[in-house]
């Protein structure tokens, strides 16, 4: 074996063939000339075999490209490509048919663990995606290669180069969350969408309303595996003390569900013992034998080779009840001490890029659960609001949590769309015809009308239609039983198949592949340029240019962010007069609400304790500071959703940013070949930037849009502490007069604050923006045109494979344009 055939296998990633082609003698003239039946003893094993068939085929066309000399005999493949075979075992992808009904997805069964189930794909698509995972594993271990070679110098070119390629590889997630009273059908939904089967228990278990619930693919091991993350152990004794003064606050009244929410909690984590007990007494360490996790503050993971294994596993951390045949098993529940529960599924398609988020409805009254909560809901993209199709429209606990989720999600999340999914589509009333075609007819005109009043519905939602509009707002109705057995819908009638083809628009291949391969080929071009002694001259004169354009195009950023301010500046000045005149009139009526008498006692001593927040298990959540600061936020929603837009890239920060351009591409078609190199590498450069850019304003735009709220909460503090102490004759009366004179005193500044605090996250943020622009591109600069590359190595072959793969990604013919952004 030569070194051509030694380096090849290693930049395949299949150097445990190298001592089998070693002992065969396979040097290159025999690597050309392997066929199908020598392959096939060679190399036993079919994945290992596939794999490197492929990359054969690819150097093989490739030598016939470069080497037209060479004679087509002795180049050509003398194998066929089992191109189904690979399709069958690596590509299990998503499949567009034009014959309706005839797709199909049988659910994931314990016997298939290892194949994710998924729509089948054209012929072509399902080729590119298999291309392109190619592509992607070639063009890594090239930068392994690469980033081995590279010297053991500490200089700037060469840091530069080793961070960048250490940090190529981004994980792009897409999150959902999904929301839904019990029984609506969530876990159905979700077990039907991503084709496993009982993964997450549904019928008569009961999910608990605390426990988060996050559905992902595991890209660790083949394993279907649980992380359970707890609350930590002091929050726990907490909110042992805030439950027990609860219930001791109504030991003479009705118990209402609140009640009942605080008993179920402590009995299924402690029996009865939790009565006779005082709350330092309950943190015993012999309560938690079993989770020794817990008073560790650590995550317990667990694993099992089937869905259903895990799900039993399970059943203690994430449910309320359970069946008959669980109980024998399980004689306390944890899941009063959960956060957050994690499922990973072992390859799955559909979850490569996504993770799916079973959501509490309005979030917890544990400070810790509730916190993931608010940070979940504002990084979700896409939000499920999941009800029964025969009150989708009425049921009023869905449209409360729209309601009281929407600015999160919308102004103070990155949400792009809303899909309202009425679940249980195949259930019916009674009719007359039952014949097959009849039900069917039924259910169809059913769905449609159901649709059509939940679309009226949202259409109400005024509060809501001002973080997304009615373009942005999806119905679909489905039945996860007719997906499975087919008796009456057709499976595309079911609608499960289109949730199904939006998580692969979310895991698409592409935008991945070729992100990786752009960036590869920015370092590559940086590293042949630099090692390049021509165009010394060039080099300084071309610098000199792109150092004016540079300044140029950064006032082009400055100046419509600068007037975006000025706009926020008077939008929140009005904002400011106008909750100075009715802060007094809006407390009140938190303060003196239509309920009255020990119940409003109870909800006003929560919020004293809370910070001015008070979650109840069915009742609309109050939150004091947040009614405080409405006028405030009210008065910029508009400007925010426009400078701020969750889809597209678009806006006075957005969009300016995406118009920024060196004009590279200009340079290149004048006379500077010899900073061509130099040249893609600012280009590749200049977009990395610009996106880090957009993620960073998307993700600071929550921050920037809570701080009106956030700064109330603070300013109110001090009140809500001498609130909470007050007891004995006239508390009420003396509670809600603690608050209405902090109130009155602080006005005339609390919402100048306010406006101060957002102005300065704005201001920051455009200062940020600009100063990481600037010094990105000038450092780019400094490297490709200023620096000194004698020591890099030469990666004129690398760069020239790299090379072909970018033009493979880019230059797409019209059949194959599913595969271009």
């Amino acid at each position: 074996m030569d070194d051509f055939v030694h380096n090849k296998l290693t930049q395949w990633d299949l150097s445990e063939l190298i001592q089998t082609f070693k002992e065969q003698h396979i040097d290159k003239g025999a690597l050309y000339e392997l066929d199908d039946q020598t392959i096939a003893e060679f190399i036993p094993i079919v994945g290992t075999r596939l794999k490197f068939k492929k990359r054969l085929k690819l150097l093989l066309e490739e030598q016939n490209t470069t080497d037209p000399e060479t004679s087509e005999s002795s180049v050509q493949c003398k194998w066929e490509f089992d191109e189904e075979a690979v399709f069958a075992q690596v590509c299990p992808s998503t499949n567009k048919t034009n014959d309706k009904g005839k797709r199909s997805l049988d659910l994931q069964g314990e016997s298939s663990q290892g194949q994710s189930p998924a729509r089948k794909r054209p012929r072509e698509d399902i080729q590119g995606s298999y291309t392109e995972a190619v592509i992607l594993s070639d063009v890594k271990n090239i930068m392994r290669c690469v980033h081995q070679k590279l010297p053991n110098q500490d200089d700037k070119l060469n840091k530069f180069l080793k961070n960048n390629i250490t940090h190529l590889e981004t994980d792009k997630r897409e999150v959902i969350g999904v929301f839904g009273r019990t029984g609506a059908g969530k876990s159905s939904l979700i077990n039907a969408v991503i084709g496993v089967k009982n993964l997450l228990p549904s019928g008569s278990i009961s999910a608990c309303t605390s426990v988060m619930i996050k559905v992902e693919a595991n890209m660790r091991n083949p394993k279907y595996e649980a992380e359970i993350e707890f609350i930590k152990k002091e929050e726990w004794k907490e909110e042992l003390w805030t439950l027990f003064n609860f219930l001791g606050d109504n030991d003479d009244q009705e118990k209402d569900e609140d009640d009942q929410d605080c008993v179920e909690k402590l009995s299924v984590l402690y029996g009865e013992e939790w009565k006779n007990k005082s709350p330092e007494n309950l943190m015993d360490k012999r309560y938690f034998r079993e989770i020794p996790e817990f008073l560790l503050s650590k995550s317990k993971i667990l694993t099992s080779d089937t869905a259903k294994e895990l799900s039993a596993k399970c059943v203690k951390y994430t449910r309320s009840e359970s069946k008959e045949e669980d109980a024998k098993d399980v004689k306390r529940l944890y899941w009063p001490l959960v956060k957050c529960v994690t499922f990973r599924v072992p390859n799955n398609d559909f979850l490569q890029h996504v993770t799916l988020v079973d959501l509490p409805g309005n979030g917890d009254r544990n400070k810790s659960r509730d916190r993931i909560w608010k940070k979940v809901v504002g990084s979700c993209s896409t939000v499920w609001i999941v009800a029964e199709i025969n009150r989708a429209a009425s049921e009023k606990e869905s449209w409360e949590i729209l309601k009281e989720s929407c600015s999160l999600m919308g102004n103070g999340g990155k949400c792009r769309q809303i899909h309202f999914i009425c679940t249980k589509s195949d259930s019916l009333g009674g009719s007359d015809d039952q014949s097959a075609a009849g039900v069917r007819a039924q259910i169809l005109e059913q769905n449609k009308q159901a649709k059509k009043k939940v679309r009226a519905e949202f259409s109400k939602l005024k509060e809501v239609k001002k973080q997304f509009s009615e373009e942005d707002f999806k119905v679909f109705t489905v039945s996860s039983k007719e997906f499975l057995r087919k008796k009456h819908l057709d499976p595309d009638e079911t609608e499960i198949p289109r949730l199904q083809e939006f998580l692969q628009d979310l895991n698409e291949w592409h935008s991945e592949t070729l992100n990786y391969v752009s960036g590869a080929r920015g370092i590559l071009s940086l590293m042949q340029g630099a090692s390049s002694r021509e165009g010394a001259n060039i080099k300084t004169a071309v610098s000199i240019e792109l150092e004016e354009k540079l300044s140029h195009e950064l006032d082009k950023v400055r100046e419509p962010m600068e007037e975006t301010l000025m706009t926020f500046e008077r939008c929140l000045s009005e904002g400011v007069e106008k909750s100075k005149s009715l802060c007094e009139e809006v407390l009140k009526s938190v303060l003196y609400p239509t309920k009255k008498g020990s119940a409003f006692h109870r909800i006003l001593k929560c919020l004293v304790e809370n910070g001015g927040i008070c979650k109840r298990k069915k009742e609309k959540s109050t939150n004091i500071n947040m009614k405080l600061s409405s006028c405030l936020t009210d008065s910029i929603d508009e400007e925010f959703k426009k400078t701020f837009p969750n889809e597209g890239n678009s806006g006075p920060f957005n969009g300016v940013i995406d118009t920024f351009s060196l004009d590279t591409e200009k340079l290149m078609n004048k006379e500077c070949e010899n900073v061509k190199l130099q040249l893609t590498f600012l280009k590749t450069e200049e977009e990395k930037i610009k996106t880090k850019l957009n993620k960073l304003i998307r993700e600071r735009k929550k921050t920037i849009y809570s701080s009106l709220t956030t700064t109330i909460e603070e300013t109110m503090k001090p009140c809500y502490d001498r609130a909470k102490d007050i007891t004995g004759e006239g508390t009420l009366r003396n509670m809600r007069e603690t608050i209405e004179m902090h109130v009155h005193g602080s006005k005339k500044v609390m919402f100048a604050q306010a406006k101060d605090a957002m102005m300065k996250q704005l201001r920051d943020l455009m200062l940020e923006i600009l100063e990481k622009l600037e010094n990105t591109m000038q450092e780019s600069i400094e490297l490709s045109l200023k620096t000194d590359g004698v020591s890099i190595p030469d990666v004129s072959v690398e760069l020239e494979m790299v090379n072909k793969h970018y033009n493979e990604l880019t230059e797409c013919p019209d059949d194959d344009a599913i595969l271009c952004d």
